[in-house]
């Protein structure tokens, strides 16, 4: 834009700042069934949160040579909690439920990548109760030295991602929860 203006000659140009805002949507979807006495009593759907710790851990794989992690695990919690992105493996904002027969955290049993989604659907991971609690969330775990151990947050592993159910699930001992989680990415 030129002006003059008594005589002086104003010269000036507008600039406006490039902005680019990359977009990569990683989410994972958790479906829950809730079973009592071989009848399913509830089917539920959620999101997630992919924490700060699950999403670098992602990066520095595919993109800066870091070890991958090659078996996952899906862990259930019994406090009224929200995970946030700073949620980390060593420092849960919940409490991990251990009252389920299983002697570990069931393994996350995934088939290959497709459509942009990978999934444990064939293979959910089972928790039969022990007792009588009110489940109200999931995370998906891995790495370090004890990631299938119960309760375990000194092992130096990676939370990936965790769900605060929609519906608390309320078990009594003999109950089956199967919990599918289904990973995706998009170029949103």
């Amino acid at each position: 834009m030129e002006r003059q203006h008594f005589g002086v000659h104003i010269a000036a140009e507008i600039e406006k700042p490039l902005i680019y805002q990359p977009r990569f949507l990683a989410e994972s979807i958790w479906d829950v069934e809730h079973w009592q006495k071989g009848r399913l009593l509830s089917r539920t759907r959620d999101h997630n949160i992919c924490t700060d710790e699950g999403i670098n851990n992602l990066l520095d794989v595919m993109f800066h040579g870091a070890t991958q992690i090659t078996t996952w695990y899906v862990l259930i919690f019994e406090s009224d909690t929200v995970p946030e992105a700073s949620t980390t493996y060593a420092t849960p904002v919940f409490t991990e439920s251990s009252a389920y027969n299983e002697s570990d955290r069931p393994e996350y049993v995934e088939a290959a990548a497709s459509a942009k989604s990978i999934t444990n659907s064939a293979n959910k991971a089972t928790f039969t109760m022990n007792a009588s609690k009110t489940i109200y969330g999931g995370a998906l775990v891995g790495g370090g030295t004890t990631a299938g151990t119960k309760g375990d947050t000194a092992g130096g592993g990676v939370m990936y991602c965790a769900s605060k159910f929609s519906s608390s699930k309320s078990v009594e001992s003999g109950d089956v929860l199967k919990v599918t989680v289904t990973i995706t990415g998009a170029d949103a």
